[in-house]
This record gives structure tokens, C-alpha cells and sequence, in this order.
């Protein structure tokens, strides 16, 4: 439950009745471009369009192939076209994405800069910057930075305060003065695509100490993710001669190596769309697990979704084949699972790898709050999605993250693993909800007895966590090196879930106590996040602390204010806020925390996250006996109204903390 929480926006809103199906509540996932996002209608902010974008009418919600990797070469083509990634796709994704105006200026700003660079004018030539204006939206600063990169490699894109400047690229300036013009576009384009496994090769170069150079350059400049080594190749006149070869360095990669020096992926990866009803991510996946005959901590998976709904989400398993997948379909259809699209993979997901979720969701039962003036309900409703749109809604995290409904909230048991109390926690997370079925029958007799070994037997196999969890207190016993070892024989994903969820729940409480206190006003001391888009800053780095000059000139708007997530790598607002999450954390006997478990191997720097979220894509329409018919307040217990409402939300947001702010009620 979210009760005593803030809201952001001050319309009446209206009672109704969510999740009563899951087919009223459904999620898929929106996945992350591969290549520079198709173009979108990107629609201006409240308050006017930026300085140099239009709404992209032509061309909303098409889509658009991969971006070709070889320069093509027109004729008619200007100096500046050596640089550029040509072709009418390219120029007509900027057109959709700026405005052809400003796409035209664009262009000139670009090709007046390369021929400045060429013509060696000094060492400042084209050191000038085009400003695209104020770009509020995230994803629209995502799309623009991407197909810019691609349509002139020698260019970067740079955000600051929601400001987008574009510049010479100086790294690609320098390779130009290594290498020939295309190895260096062709270079920058292999940079941006980032795919893995992926390499690149320079032209063979017989020069040694040229070759140190340009090895030289790029471990400098890019050692970090990069990797260059030369090798024997070829050349034109089937002459031995050397090059050097680049890729990307790899995280997940063994330590085994092949002939040619580099690392190589040795694990087998499969790709599938997981569609679940009325089913948590993590029991699906232990389903899944003793089905295929591997461990849950072999799946990966972008976020978890609702239970009480039908969800689409793509996973990875890992020691899989596709044809093996494909065998236990039969037997998920009981469970209510399906998969789709089975196909093989290069690597496993990274929590957060997506670009959102999309929502269609049914409210039933429309009803005007108790307090609330007879007026007509379609008046509220849409009083309530206009503020939404406008202000967008208080990114709290959603009852589901700690275990809505249970006995024993998640947030409970990281409390009692940050403490280091293994055997509460052990408790805690046996706690039986008040039910009598099998599972919960077998909690309670653990909890009565202490017997592993018998709990064991009770459990159904797909209770894979807990029998993991239950073999090590059997061997170990049920204390707190025995509890340790319990703890250790789960995957790190499930211990690490628990303590993220107590530092949601202190995240929840310090967003309504920094919104209680301080309003929607930007003030000193607040924390305000930059989208300055240079891989070289820090997570720290990029967090700013408003001060009371900026304050007074209204710099910052709410929605670019931040709290950390506690942890050991964070920074706290330097206001009122800060020393509440000094007071809380006390309260909690963390005062001394390092947010560190070393013997669970439990790392928690802290990040950040927005206060406030906006909505994106929304649509509705009431649905009810009869189409366009005004409801009356009177008849509301007899009607068979309902909303039907769709929209996308960035990830890690909560639909239901969004319907909240809509309809301002808790569930």
C-alpha cells in the first residue's frame, strides 16, 4: 500500500478497480534499438517547441533498417561528404527527427566545419558549436544523438540542462591525422554500433612505430572499453604485412583464449519471450529452471513484472538450446506460461536493458470519491489525464517491489541481511502467509520445528529457491554460519533483490518527506541530475547541488531533481533531506553501514533516481452500456462503466504508482 504518500498533481480523480483479471492488466516491454532508434513523433514540451525541433509528422511510428556501415558517394556530394553516412534513409531520419529547417542548418553547420578542418585554418578551425535547443525528453535526446553519430561520425552530441549542443569531435579530428578519412569515419561508426564481438580493422600498415602510435591513441583515449592488438594480414598484393584489429572488451567472457589472443565467449545463450499470467517473474524462472535441468541464476531478464496480470518480457538462458526450450512448451501452458520467438543469443540481459514497458490497463467499477461533488465522471477523468500529461507523477516505487499483500514485506529481509542478521532473515523469508495450501503449510511447519529435511519434502519442486535454500540449513544447520551458507546457495540476483528493496522503501519515504517539506520548488540543497552525455563522468559526477544563487533563477525544473538510493558510493542532498536520511538510517541501526555484506558478497553502491516521471503515449476511452452516454452520479452502482487507458512508462517506473496519481487512490 502507497497510503500517506505525495502527489504531484492536485485534480479530484475517481475510485474504480484495477487487476480484477489479469487480461485487465497487461505489460510488454518496449526492447532497446539495436542501431539509431526509428524516427518517432517527437511532440514539443508544454511551453513551446525547442529552438531548433519540430513535431516529426511524417514518418511516427515507422521503422527504420539498420544504418548501412560504408559511406556511399553521390556525385553531387560536397566536400563534407567524405565524413558523412549518406544515402536519403539517413537524411530523411534527421529531417523527421529535427524539422527539415533545422536539419538543413544542421547539415551546413557540419559541412562548413569539416571544410574548416580541412583547410587548416588554424588550430581553432571549426571550433564552434550549433545549438539544437532544449530537448526535455530523454528518449527524443537518445534518438537524435544516435542518428546524428551515424549521419556525421566527425560531430558529438553533448546535453546539458536538457540543452543539446553538437561540436567537432576532436578524437575523430586527431585519428584523421593517423589514418585516412574513412578508416576514421569507418572507426566511429564501429565505436557508436557497440555490438559485441564485433571488430574493426585498420588498413595494413608495415610502419612499426606508426602502428605503436595509433595503438597508442586508441588505448589512450578509449582503453577502457577497447581492446587493439596487431596481427598478420594480407595485403593487397597478397604481401605479409601487419594491421591492428579492434574490439570491444568483454565482461562476461571466459578467461579461456583463442589462437589469436583475444578472449572468447564460450557459453551458449537463447533469447525468448516470456508471456506469463497471474505468475511472479522469479517463480516462472524456478519453473523454468527445473524444467531445463539448470539454475535459476542461468536466466536473465530486464525488471520483473506484476503478478496479477498477463506480462511479455524477453529473457536469456543460458546452457540452453533453442531446441530444448522448445520441448518443455507443452508443459508451460499449465502454469500459465508461454514462450515465443526462441532464437539464439550473443549474451545475457542486464537488469534495466530496455527502453520501457508499454501498459493496457481496464479500470472497472468508475465511481466518484466519496468526497467528491456530484459532477459528470467523464469530466474528472479527463480533468485527470490532462494533469497527468502535464505534470507527470511521483516515481514512487510500487507495492508489488515488497511484496504486496504479504505477511512479511521484501524490504523486511534486506533490513535484517544488512544488519547481518542471517537467521531473522532466514525467518522472515519463511514466513507463511495465512493460507492452507502446500507451500505455505510447509513455511509454517519450518518456522514450528527448525526441520530442513522435512520442509524439504513438503515443498513442490518448483519452489526452487527455497529447496536450494533449505539443503544448505539442513547440511549447515539453522544458525548464522548455517543461514550464510542458505543465503550463498541462492543466486546472487534473489539476495541482492531484498536489500534493493529496503533501499526503495527508504527511497519512497525520503520523496514524500523531501515533497512535504519543500513542494515542487527546486531549492538549495536539492540534487539535480545532468544528461550531459560524456562516458568519461561518473555517476557523481553528473548529480549537481543546486545552490541558493540558482535557486533564486529558478535553474532547475522538478523533474531533473534526484534522491539517491542509499549506498556506499552516493551523495546525499545537502539540505533538511540530507540529515532526514541520517536520522532514518539510525532508526534502522545503519548508521555505521557500508552497505557492503562481505559474507554474502553483496555490493551496494546506491544510484540515483527522479522524483517525478512523465507519461508517454497515453491514451483512453470509457467503455459502457451505451456509447457517449453521460453518467450520472446516481446510477454510478448500477453501471458497467469502465476506462480503458494505454501508455509507456521508462523502466523501472510503476504503472500502478501512476494510475495512483490519475485516479488518487491507493490500491
Amino acid at each position: 500500500m502507497l497510503r500517506s504518500l505525495s502527489y504531484v498533481t492536485d485534480h479530484t480523480g475517481f475510485r474504480g478497480t484495477i487487476k480484477k483479471a489479469p487480461a485487465d492488466f497487461v505489460v510488454r516491454e518496449l526492447e532497446l534499438p539495436q542501431r539509431p532508434a526509428a524516427p518517432r513523433d517527437v511532440s514539443p514540451p508544454a511551453g513551446g517547441p525547442p529552438a531548433a525541433s519540430a513535431t516529426a509528422s511524417a514518418g511516427a511510428g515507422s521503422t527504420v533498417g539498420p544504418a548501412r556501415c560504408d559511406p556511399v558517394t553521390y556525385p553531387e556530394q560536397s566536400r563534407c561528404a567524405a565524413g558523412l553516412k549518406s544515402g536519403p534513409e539517413a537524411a530523411a531520419l534527421l529531417d523527421s527527427l529535427l524539422g527539415k529547417p533545422a536539419s538543413e542548418r544542421l547539415t551546413k553547420f557540419a559541412c562548413d566545419l569539416k571544410e574548416a578542418w580541412d583547410s587548416e585554418t588554424g588550430c581553432d578551425a571549426g571550433a564552434g558549436e550549433f545549438s539544437l535547443g532544449a530537448v526535455v525528453d530523454k528518449r527524443d535526446r537518445a534518438d537524435l544523438h544516435g542518428a546524428i553519430r551515424q549521419r556525421f561520425p566527425f560531430l558529438v552530441t553533448v546535453t546539458k540542462d536538457n540543452e543539446m549542443v553538437v561540436k567537432g569531435n576532436a578524437d575523430y579530428r586527431e585519428l584523421c591525422q593517423l589514418v585516412t578519412e574513412k578508416e576514421t569515419s569507418d572507426f566511429f561508426k564501429f565505436l557508436d554500433a557497440k555490438l559485441e564481438n564485433s571488430t574493426f580493422s585498420f588498413e595494413p600498415d608495415g610502419n612499426k612505430e606508426h602502428r605503436k602510435i595509433v595503438h597508442h591513441f586508441i588505448n589512450k583515449k578509449f582503453g577502457k572499453i577497447l581492446e587493439t592488438k596487431s596481427f598478420t594480414v594480407a595485403d593487397v598484393g597478397r604481401e605479409p604485412n601487419m594491421s591492428i584489429i579492434v574490439r570491444f572488451r568483454g565482461r562476461s567472457c571466459s578467461r579461456k583464449r583463442s589462437a589469436d589472443g583475444f578472449q572468447i565467449k564460450q557459453d551458449l545463450y537463447t533469447a525468448f519471450t516470456l508471456q506469463k499470467e497471474n505468475l511472479e517473474t522469479l517463480e516462472a524462472i524456478s519453473f523454468l529452471a527445473a524444467e531445463l535441468g539448470v539454475l535459476p541464476s542461468d536466466f536473465s531478464y530486464s525488471g520483473v513484472k506484476d503478478k496479477k496480470a498477463i506480462t511479455y518480457q524477453l529473457m536469456v538462458v543460458k546452457k540452453v538450446t533453442p531446441e530444448r526450450l522448445k520441448e518443455i512448451e507443452s508443459k508451460l501452458e499449465k502454469k500459465g506460461m508461454r514462450i515465443h520467438n526462441i532464437h539464439s543469443a550473443q549474451q545475457h540481459l542486464r537488469l534495466g536493458q530496455l527502453r520501457g514497458n508499454h501498459f493496457d490497463i481496464v479500470v472497472r467499477d468508475l465511481k466518484h470519491h466519496s468526497h467528491d461533488s456530484p459532477v459528470d465522471l467523464k469530466e474528472r477523468i479527463s480533468e485527470a489525464m490532462e494533469n497527468i500529461e502535464a505534470k507527470g507523477f511521483v516515481n514512487y516505487y510500487g507495492p508489488q517491489r515488497f511484496g504486496q499483500g504479504q505477511n512479511v514485506q521484501t524490504d523486511q529481509i534486506g533490513l535484517a541481511l544488512l544488519n547481518e542478521k542471517m537467521v531473522k532473515a532466514v525467518k522472515l523469508f519463511f514466513t507463511p502467509e495465512d493460507t492452507d495450501d502446500p507451500v505455505n503449510n510447509a513455511k509454517r511447519y519450518f518456522l514450528q520445528t527448525e526441520d530442513a529435511k522435512g520442509t524439504l519434502t513438503m515443498l513442490p519442486e518448483f519452489k526452487v529457491r527455497e529447496k536450494m535454500l533449505l539443503r544448505a540449513l539442513h547440511r549447515y544447520g539453522v544458525n548464522q554460519e548455517g543461514c550464510i551458507k542458505g543465503w550463498l546457495s541462492i543466486p546472487h540476483s534473489v539476495r541482492i533483490f531484498y536489500v534493493h528493496a529496503y533501499c526503495s522503501q527508504i527511497w519512497n519515504e525520503a520523496t514524500s518527506y523531501r515533497l512535504k517539506t519543500y513542494g515542487s520548488k527546486v531549492v538549495e540543497g536539492d540534487l539535480v541530475f545532468s544528461e550531459e552525455n560524456d562516458e568519461s563522468l561518473s555517476l557523481n559526477d553528473k548529480v549537481h547541488v543546486v545552490t541558493a544563487l540558482e535557486e533564486s533563477a529558478s535553474k532547475y525544473s522538478m523533474h531533473q531533481v534526484v534522491l539517491p538510493m542509499v549506498g556506499h558510493s552516493i551523495k546525499y542532498p545537502s539540505n533538511k533531506v540530507g540529515q532526514w536520511y541520517r536520522e532514518r538510517l539510525s532508526k534502522d541501526e545503519l548508521q555505521m553501514c557500508k552497505f557492503r555484506v562481505p559474507p554474502l558478497q553483496l555490493n551496494i553502491p546506491g544510484c540515483y533516481r527522479h522524483i517525478l516521471k512523465n507519461v508517454q503515449n497515453l491514451s483512453y476511452f470509457l467503455e459502457g452500456n451505451e456509447e457517449g452516454s453521460k453518467i450520472e452520479d446516481n446510477h454510478l452502482n448500477e453501471s458497467k462503466v469502465s476506462l480503458h487507458i494505454s501508455f509507456d512508462l521508462d523502466p523501472s517506473c510503476y504503472a500502478t504508482v501512476c494510475l495512483r496519481e490519475i485516479m488518487k487512490c491507493d490500491f
